[in-house]
């Protein structure tokens, strides 16, 4: 599914205009992106946990050169699923 239809299927539901659908959609999106990039965890119950989790600095290897690189630290988004949802696809 992508954005489009998204909009339409969620305009469908609740019953909105695909605009105001859309407008609702990109406010989502834009508070769950703010409070990530301050470092919040956003929880939306029954369907999971976003966070932003830091990956230590690490050595890898050139498997061809055997040469060792230092790989720096950086931030990544992660997502847990909530045990609701996981137990939808047993």
């Amino acid at each position: 599914m992508n954005n489009k239809e998204f909009i339409s299927e969620l305009s469908r539901k609740t019953g909105y205009n695909n605009k105001e659908t859309s407008r609702l959609v990109s406010s989502v999106l834009g508070i769950m992106t703010q409070e990530l990039q301050e470092g919040k965890s956003v929880v939306m119950q029954g369907f999971g946990t976003f966070e932003v989790k830091k990956k230590l600095e690490r050595v890898s290897v050139n498997p061809v050169t055997q040469q060792r690189l230092l790989i720096p630290p950086k931030l990544v988004l992660s997502f847990r699923p909530s045990t609701l949802l996981k137990g939808r696809f047993k």
